[in-house]
């Protein structure tokens, strides 16, 4: 009840739900990309099965938040003292920020010089098998899931409160994951785009696990810009065509 009654425990809880739906939408956007490569029938499952394991994922990583933080501390360190030192989530950074520019980076070498979307049906070039998605989704989850767990973590000392701003954020994308998977899917270039966001945020996981810590806004504030600069042109094309329909129109009779 007492959740109910604090203005400050709902300021955490808001601030805490916002910033998980925004890491909620580049996990969203992520797992429409892998997905896209399976066959029509089987995208929503994996979309539905991808988000459970990452709101599983997250409450479980809340229930040990103990040895999340635990995780900061130095593994080895390369030099003398004020050399180089890895933790355990530096390392866990390290490996998913890799991964992430791995995976962005070979998807837009496909889409550029690959079969890409033009594929047959069945073939390597087209599809992925459902089990090497959901691994890949995963994998996506456990470094997506340690960043928001140790944001949360230090935002709100209540696992009430976090477990609650996780279940409704991945809810909600739960909700609009089809909408948000056909949209990238429908329009290449914010399907490039979305890889090029990728890319950026794996950089910066790379660089937060060297502790070169990059402030949020600098990394969205830009990313904000260009999906706003790609909603102007999609609305330009898309009343570019109506102009040349009507336009035909007439001439057709």
């Amino acid at each position: 009840m007492a959740f109910m009654t604090s203005p400050d425990l709902w300021v955490a809880f808001l601030t805490l739900f916002a910033l998980e739906l925004v890491l909620g939408i580049d996990n969203v956007v992520f797992i429409s990309i892998l997905t896209g490569r399976l066959p029509e029938r089987q995208r929503a499952r994996a979309r539905t099965i991808g988000l459970a394991l990452a709101l599983l994922m997250r409450i479980v990583l809340l229930a040990v938040a103990s040895w999340i933080i635990g995780l900061t501390a130095t593994i080895f360190s390369i030099g003398d003292a004020d050399a180089l030192q890895l933790s355990g989530r530096d390392m866990i950074l390290l490996l998913g920020g890799l991964f992430l520019v791995y995976k962005a980076v070979t998807e837009i070498h496909e889409k550029l010089e690959g079969a890409g979307d033009d594929a047959p049906a069945g073939t390597a070039g087209a599809t992925s098998t459902f089990a090497r998605v959901i691994v890949q989704i995963l994998l996506l989850d456990a470094v997506f899931s340690l960043d928001s767990v140790i944001t949360a973590v230090g935002m709100v000392d209540q696992l009430a409160i976090m477990i609650a701003a996780v279940t409704l954020s991945i809810g909600l994308m739960m909700i609009f994951a089809g909408r948000i998977s056909a949209f990238v899917n429908k329009h290449p270039t914010v399907k490039m785009l979305a890889l090029s966001f990728l890319v950026l945020i794996g950089s910066t996981l790379i660089a937060e696990s060297f502790d070169v810590h990059i402030d949020k806004p600098v990394i969205y504030g830009p990313i904000a810009f260009a999906m706003a600069v790609e909603a102007l042109n999609l609305t330009y094309r898309k009343r570019q065509v109506e102009r040349e329909s009507a336009t035909a129109e007439p001439a057709a009779d």
